[in-house]
């Protein structure tokens, strides 16, 4: 994952910083802390990926 290029969240913002960032390559998902990007980096298959974005849009 760490090849793939991750993106901010576009709800990023503020003055604390507090965000994360998401990659999506073939088969799956990565995201991590966008102020620790060498940190790790959470791995999520496609459905799980799939899943994950699903509840994170209903919670906008």
């Amino acid at each position: 994952m760490r090849e793939t290029e991750f993106r901010k969240s576009s709800f990023s913002g503020g003055q604390n910083g507090s965000c994360v960032e998401i990659a999506h390559a073939e088969t799956a998902f990565g995201i991590r802390d966008s102020k620790n990007t060498s940190g790790p980096v959470l791995t999520l298959d496609e459905s799980q990926g799939a899943a994950f974005l699903a509840v994170v849009k209903r919670l906008r």
